[in-house]
C-alpha cells in the first residue's frame, strides 16, 4: 500500500499530535481493560503510563524504526491472577507482577541473544509466506467477535445476581451486564463504523488519515445524545455513555512499585521462594507463546511498510525492546506489555507510519495518565463505539494477513493444507491449558502450521526431481 508517512518522515507538529490521539483511542480500551479484569487495586491510568514508558524503552531497542506501540497483554492474565493467588497480601501479588515480568523479559533476552547469535534465517525457513500470512490473518479474525460483541454493549452497567453450581456447590456467578437497549448501542457503533469508512475512503487530505478520531467522535456524539434523553427521560435503555465515571475520577496513578513499597509483604502459606517458583511457573511458558505472536506482528507491520524489520533493525532488538519494555511497564503498571495489533491496524488504515507519531503517542499516554479528566473521558467511550472502530481495525490485520499469501499457489495441496489447518486452528479457537499455562489459539494455529508445512514438504525435493 502507499503511505502518506513513511517510517522516517516527520508530519507537523499539529498533524502528529492528531495522529498521535488516533493512536491513543486505538490501543487505549485494550491497554486498561487488563487492570480492569484483574482487579485487586491495579490501577487503569498507572497501566497507561507503563504503555507510554514501555513503548519508549522498545523505540530506543530497535533505533526508532519500528512503528509499534506496546500495550498491556491480554496473554498474561492468568499469569497476573496466579500472582495474586494463595492469600498474598496486596504489595507481594504486586511484586510477583512485577517479578513476572521481568522472569518473561528475560526469556525475551535470552531468546534475542540466541538470535543475534544464528541470525533469522531459520525464521524464514519455519515460517515462510504460506505460514505466516493466514496466521497474521488469525490475529485479525480471532478478535472478531470482541468486536461484534461490544457492538450491541454500551457504558453503563449493572449487577445481575446469578447462582452456578461447580463442584457440587452454588456460587455466586453475578456478572455485570450493559442496561442499554442492545439496537440502540448496535446503532451507535454502526455509526461509528459508518463514519470511519466514509472518512478514510471519501475524505479528503486530513480527514482521510484520521478516520478512527472522526468515527470514535461521531459514534460518541449520536452515544451522548441517547444518554441525555436517557437521563430526562428516566429510560434506561438509552443510556449508552457512564458520566458518573467523572465523579470518581483517580487523579494520580497507583504505580505498581509504589504499591509494593507501601504495603506488607505476605506469601500467603509459603514463603518467598514458592512463591516466587509459582510466579515462575505461570510467566515463563506464556513468554515463549507470545514470542510467536511478537514474529506475526512483526511481519505484518513489515509488509504495511514493505521493510523488514526482523533484518532490520532486527529480530534481536524487537525482542529486547518488547522484553525490557514489558519490564518497564509492570514497573508502573503491573502489566506486562506486547506489540498491539490495534496499532498496526491503525498504521495500515491511516496509512501513516510515521514512528515520530509513535513517540509522541507514547509521551501522550504517559502524561495523560496524570490528567484525570482527559483519561476518564476516554474510558468513558461506550464498547458499542469501540467495536465500530475495532471492526475496522481487525478487519484489517485479517487481509494484511491474507495479502501475504497472494504470490503462494494454492493450487497446490501442500500449501492449501497449511493455510487451512492454521486458519481453521485459530478461528476454532484451539487452545491447550496446562495448568495455569494457556498456549493461545494464534500460538497452536501457528505450531500446527509449522508442523504441517514440515510434513508436506518432507519429499519435496524427491518429487520435483
Amino acid at each position: 500500500m502507499k503511505l502518506a508517512y513513511n517510517v522516517q518522515d516527520r508530519p507537523t507538529l499539529p498533524r502528529t499530535l492528531v495522529f498521535a490521539l488516533q493512536q491513543l483511542l486505538a490501543i487505549l480500551a485494550a491497554t486498561i481493560a487488563v487492570p480492569s479484569i484483574i482487579g485487586n487495586g491495579m490501577s487503569q491510568s498507572a497501566a497507561l503510563f507503563g504503555a507510554g514508558a514501555g513503548t519508549l524503552v522498545y523505540l530506543l531497542f530497535t533505533k526508532f524504526k519500528s512503528p509499534v506501540f506496546l500495550g498491556s497483554s491480554f496473554a498474561f492474565i492468568g499469569s497476573m491472577f496466579a500472582a495474586f493467588a494463595g492469600g498474598v497480601s496486596a504489595a507481594a501479588g504486586f511484586l510477583g507482577l512485577f517479578m513476572g515480568a521481568v522472569m518473561a523479559g528475560l526469556v525475551y533476552v535470552v531468546i534475542a541473544l540466541v538470535v543475534k547469535k544464528f541470525g533469522v534465517k531459520w525464521i524464514s525457513v519455519c515460517m515462510p509466506a504460506v505460514v505466516i500470512g493466514p496466521t497474521v490473518a488469525i490475529i485479525g479474525l480471532s478478535l472478531a467477535g470482541n468486536a461484534v460483541g461490544d457492538l450491541s454493549k454500551g457504558g453503563v452497567l449493572k449487577e445481575v445476581f446469578k447462582l452456578a453450581i461447580e463442584d457440587g456447590k452454588l456460587v455466586d456467578a453475578s456478572e455485570f451486564v450493559s442496561v442499554a437497549n442492545p439496537y440502540i448501542c448496535l446503532l451507535c457503533g454502526l455509526v461509528t463504523l459508518g463514519a470511519t469508512i466514509v472518512a478514510s475512503v471519501y475524505g479528503k487530505k486530513m480527514a482521510k488519515m484520521i478516520p478512527f478520531i472522526i468515527g470514535i467522535l461521531s459514534g460518541y456524539a449520536v452515544a451522548a445524545i441517547f444518554t441525555v434523553i436517557g437521563h430526562i427521560a428516566g429510560a434506561e435503555a438509552l443510556l449508552i455513555i457512564d458520566f458518573a465515571k467523572f465523579a470518581n475520577m483517580q487523579w494520580l496513578p497507583d504505580f505498581n512499585f509504589v504499591q509494593i513499597l507501601k504495603g506488607d509483604l505476605v506469601f500467603g502459606d509459603g514463603n518467598f521462594w514458592s512463591y516466587l517458583a509459582t510466579v515462575a511457573v505461570a510467566y515463563v511458558p506464556v513468554a515463549f507463546v507470545v514470542f510467536a505472536e511478537h514474529i506475526a506482528d512483526h511481519k505484518n507491520i513489515s509488509s504495511i511498510i514493505e521493510s523488514d524489520l526482523l533484518e532490520e533493525p532486527g529480530l534481536h532488538r524487537t525482542l529486547l525492546g518488547d522484553g525490557v519494555g514489558s519490564m518497564v511497564g509492570a514497573l508502573f503498571g503491573g502489566c506486562p506489555n506486547t506489540t498491539y495489533g490495534e496499532s498496526v491496524g491503525c498504521v495500515a488504515i491511516s496509512g501513516n507510519a510515521s514512528v515520530v507519531t509513535i513517540f509522541t503517542t507514547a509521551l501522550m499516554a504517559i502524561v495523560a495518565s496524570f490528567f484525570a479528566p482527559f483519561v476518564t473521558l476516554l474510558a468513558t467511550i461506550p464498547s458499542c463505539v469501540m467495536g465500530g472502530v475495532c471492526v475496522a481495525l481487525y478487519g484489517f490485520i485479517a487481509v494484511s494477513g491474507l495479502k501475504m499469501i497472494q504470490q503462494v499457489d494454492l493450487g497446490d495441496n501442500r500449501n492449501l493444507f497449511v493455510v487451512s489447518v492454521i486458519l481453521i486452528a485459530g478461528v476454532g479457537q484451539l487452545s491447550v491449558s496446562f495448568g495455569k499455562v494457556t498456549i493461545t489459539a494464534i500460538a497452536c494455529a501457528l505450531i500446527l502450521g509449522i508442523l504441517t508445512n514440515v510434513l508436506v514438504n518432507l519429499k519435496k525435493d524427491k518429487i520435483e526431481k
